[in-house]
């Protein structure tokens, strides 16, 4: 029988994490998901939808913003019990003001994607809500994607001080393009997977990329020619490129990183190299810097600085 009944999705509103929502509910043993959603008539709206799609009234809304840490332990708060699984959905490109200062003197960007996660993560194991599986929504930015113009991240010494440059925006500048360090960014929430699967051996930390995905919100906040490109141009051919898929198959990606034991805790898993799309492997055999235990413990300890 699956282990994992009870589940929590962040950014469970629209695009990937609304459609892992109602494919957990197609699951034989899941009783309860939560949706981790800011606006609550939104995600009322959701839930409802939901149980009419899927005829199962086991949804319940969780107000979650995981750019605000107080939100996040607000949240953690009304839990009233466990929850098996969390799947760390939310992210994006920032906002209206990605790379503005939060209260914990990191970028949105980094909040919305790092730091809103570590500090759920964290609240939940240090308050015993949490009994399996924690799966972090990676990118294949992370490794770089040429045939998309995408470079590689480059770390210059991954050194907690350079994470934390990552964190608070230094590296970057205040006016960085939030495509030209979503990458950077996401690489650092891989890694913190990685160290925090050797802190807490008991938990399965899987990082598992979606994949290029078309039909999600990702890129609603970025100016407007970005945006009509990205969202609608993109979307409209680089599927027929193999350089996007549908929204389905990408929130399949998080449902067999959760249930399927292949993917291994303490690893990142998404598209075979050259592609964001297509079978999925082991970034270590793409990019053997990511298996680096003091890369990993550093972002780690960067992190938890601002939390």
């Amino acid at each position: 029988m699956n282990t994992i009944q009870t589940v929590l999705v962040t950014g469970a509103n629209a695009g990937i994490g609304l459609e892992a929502a109602r494919q957990l509910a197609e699951q034989d043993g899941i009783n309860k998901i939560y949706l981790g959603c800011r606006n609550l008539a939104k995600a009322n709206d959701v839930k409802d939808k939901l149980v009419e799609k899927t005829g199962r009234d086991i949804f319940e809304v969780l107000i979650l913003d995981v750019s605000d840490s107080a939100s996040v332990r607000s949240a953690v708060n009304k839990l009233e019990s466990p929850v098996d699984a969390v799947v760390l959905n939310a992210g994006g490109t920032g906002g209206q003001t990605p790379n503005k200062l939060t209260d914990d003197g990191v970028t949105t960007i980094f909040a919305s994607n790092v730091l809103g996660h570590a500090v759920l993560v964290e609240e939940l194991i240090n308050r015993q809500l949490i009994t399996s599986t924690i799966l972090y929504a990676g990118s294949e930015t992370a490794r770089g994607i040429p045939k998309m113009g995408v470079a590689k991240p480059e770390l210059e010494t991954s050194s907690m001080e350079e994470f934390a440059s990552i964190a608070n925006g230094s590296k970057f500048g205040a006016k960085a393009d939030p495509l030209d360090i979503y990458g950077t960014i996401k690489l650092t929430g891989a890694l913190w997977m990685a160290s925090m699967s050797r802190q807490h051996p008991h938990l399965r930390f899987v990082t598992m990329s979606p994949g290029g995905t078309t039909g999600t919100n990702g890129m609603d906040d970025l100016p407007f020619l970005k945006k009509l490109f990205f969202k609608y141009v993109g979307g409209l051919f680089m599927p027929m490129l193999g350089m996007m898929h549908s929204v389905d198959k990408g929130a399949k990606r998080y449902l067999d990183g959760l249930f399927d034991p292949r993917f291994e805790s303490g690893h990142f898993y998404a598209s075979q190299a050259g592609s964001p799309t297509g079978p999925v492997v082991d970034q270590l055999t793409i990019e053997p810097s990511l298996g680096n235990i003091t890369a990993q413990d550093n972002a780690r300890l960067a992190i938890q600085q601002f939390s």
